[in-house]
């Protein structure tokens, strides 16, 4: 099964894939974790990519690129696998149809996550994140055991830079203008399923399923 998740940043697409992705057996490829990684180990490809993402802006399309045609030749990939984060504009499509095409591959969905912005900007701008094992937590919506520390590694919790309400919104009007038209753009391959995401992760888990079982 090869799968394209789509949806707004805090959309929770993360989180399905990361389920399914146990489940199902298959790879979950996310390429906001992957850049940030090379941020982290202040790789070329880090360097290039830290300014625009602190700025909420997209990372250009042949850094990006570059990291998926890596990936995706790799054995875990040959079972399936979930693109979470990528494409995120039209000419990103393109070429990852091209990239595809080169490997042999097809895609068998493109799942759209569709939720309103102002539960996205209260979702990320509340996000935790622990700085070690990469587990999110909540100020609402998901405490963790002690305030502030994480269950599993017992460090101090973050918010990441580009989590701060300000970028935020600069990344949903981003978003807006640059990859919500490809959700027109999967449509017409007859691709797209379209799930409602405002809900409970298990509702929307259930939606997920039934796309993926439905022809």
């Amino acid at each position: 099964m090869r799968l394209i998740f789509l949806g707004p940043p805090g959309v929770g697409k993360g989180t399905q894939a990361k389920k399914l992705s146990s489940t199902k057996d298959i790879t979950h490829i996310a390429t906001g974790d992957m850049l940030r990684e090379e941020m982290k180990g202040k790789t070329t490809i880090g360097v290039k990519a830290k300014g625009f993402m602190l700025r909420g802006e997209l990372v250009p399309d042949d850094v990006v690129i570059d990291i998926i045609d890596k990936r995706l030749q790799k054995d875990d990939c040959k079972q399936g696998f979930i693109l979470d984060g990528f494409p995120r504009t039209i000419a990103q499509a393109d070429a990852l149809a091209k990239l595809l095409e080169k490997l042999t591959i097809t895609v068998d969905r493109v799942i759209y996550f569709d939720c309103p912005s102002k539960i996205l900007v209260e979702r990320i701008s509340g996000r935790r994140v622990c700085n070690k094992c990469g587990t999110n937590y909540h100020i609402k919506t998901m405490l963790p055991k002690t305030s502030g520390v994480c269950d599993t590694c017992g460090i101090s919790l973050i918010q990441r830079t580009d989590d701060n309400e300000e970028a935020v919104v600069e990344r949903l009007t981003v978003y807006d203008k640059q990859t919500r038209p490809l959700i027109e753009y999967y449509e017409r391959k007859g691709l797209l399923r379209k799930i409602l995401a405002d809900r409970s992760p298990e509702e929307v888990a259930t939606d997920l399923n039934n796309a993926l079982l439905g022809s």
